[in-house]
């Protein structure tokens, strides 16, 4: 039953000039070290095989202090609209808007790192009211996770995937969804996952471009384009993926670094954006630096760098082998994720795959990336979620 509306609060951004200030102060006082010894003249993916390129830090940190609008970016969420309520003792923040459509489903939406509610600031209109009127209209609601952005820090254990997917059941009720679609990538995608097979009786389906069969299956029968996708899983997590492993054993230690200073934490989310985006040398190339800004100074304003590397404490490597998904299941696996699953494995998770894609573009960020094509293939996904409903 939903709660009463008292229980939601409208809330606006408005970051304090005094931290503004600060930031910009920073920026231009900042240490940087050497350049990175590997060759620096040709684009292409090896200029990053150290990490962020210098010159390319140095430009962006350069626009970040002497071009970048925050305050655009608090205009663009406060005309979206956004609130905050209570659960579990938590505050938690989350942008909600309704569509004009009498026939639009509710549509949660879960972000993950080191991303933010900007992953979706694009697309969040076109999905509420679609301009092709044969769409389905959704109300979407973006969630921040516990620990990022305006929702609050977690100030003990306990705040994993699976606590947050119940509080995401709690907080459609208060808002009157007692039924709701759900999407998620990253670790919205881990979570969305939990919501399809913990809460059927709430999630009418979902659409994740994050799929996690059960661990030990076989690569037997996997056609060669899937086994390359597990050899490319494997290498990732046993080369490339140091940062998950920091945040998971040591939050706290490059927490000070993230909260600290805005170049590191420049630079940890950047090298993110431009590894797991599909462009062959800098994200900008699909990705405008003004939204990765938005994104890098969401976190540096609410002090979250450290709150939100814990979610690799909570829940790393924690999704239950067991877990099933009934519902309806649209899966789309972005040819430049850094983890994509094959459909055989996928099937032993989720029952019911009523629509499964493999674009021919696209990264970890797709609503970034390829935001025209994401809500396409996101209402084409949810729309035969709900078909299968009927």
């Amino acid at each position: 039953m939903p709660r009463p509306a008292s229980d939601v609060h409208a809330f606006e951004a408005h970051a304090p000039d005094a931290d503004l200030d600060d930031l910009r102060a920073r920026l231009a006082a900042a240490r940087l070290p050497e350049a990175e010894t590997v060759d620096r003249t040709a684009p292409g993916p090896r200029r990053w095989d150290q990490g962020v390129p210098l010159a390319d830090l140095v430009d962006v940190v350069d626009y970040w202090r002497t071009g970048y609008n925050w305050r655009s970016f608090e205009e663009r969420l406060n005309r979206i609209g956004q609130f905050r309520t209570t659960i579990d003792g938590l505050g938690i923040h989350f942008l909600h808007r309704r569509s004009a459509r009498a026939d639009a489903t509710p549509l949660l939406m879960t972000h993950g790192w080191p991303d933010s509610i900007a992953r979706f600031i694009d697309v969040v209109d076109e999905l509420a009211d679609p301009t092709d009127a044969a769409a389905p209209a959704f109300h979407v609601v973006v969630p921040s996770l516990p620990g990022f952005g305006y929702s609050d820090k977690p100030a003990a254990t306990g705040w994993g995937t699976e606590k947050i997917a119940a509080a995401w059941v709690e907080l459609m009720g208060r808002l009157g969804y007692g039924t709701f679609a759900a999407h998620g990538g990253d670790w919205g995608g881990n979570i969305t996952t939990v919501l399809g097979g913990r809460f059927p009786a709430h999630v009418l389906g979902i659409h994740t471009t994050f799929a996690e069969g059960p661990p030990g299956l076989s690569t037997d029968g996997l056609t060669a384009v899937e086994r390359a996708w597990t050899e490319e899983t494997r290498h990732f997590w046993r080369h490339r993926a140091a940062y998950a492993k920091q945040q998971a054993t040591r939050p706290q230690t490059i927490g000070y670094s993230l909260v600290d200073s805005p170049v590191g934490l420049l630079a940890w989310i950047l090298d993110k954006f431009a590894e797991w985006s599909d462009t062959e040398d800098s994200p900008f190339e699909t990705i405008s630096r003004d939204r990765v800004l938005d994104d890098v100074t969401l976190y540096w304003l609410t002090r979250t760098g450290a709150s939100a590397a814990r979610i690799y404490y909570e829940s790393h490597n924690s999704l239950d082998p067991e877990l099933r998904v009934d519902v309806p299941s649209a899966l789309t696996m972005y040819p430049r994720d850094v983890e994509k699953c094959p459909r055989p494995w996928a099937q032993q998770r989720y029952r019911q795959i009523v629509r499964w894609r493999t674009p021919e573009r696209g990264g970890h960020f797709p609503a970034l990336e390829v935001p025209e094509y994401f809500v396409k293939d996101l209402q084409e996904g949810l729309g035969a979620v709900l078909a299968a409903n009927r």
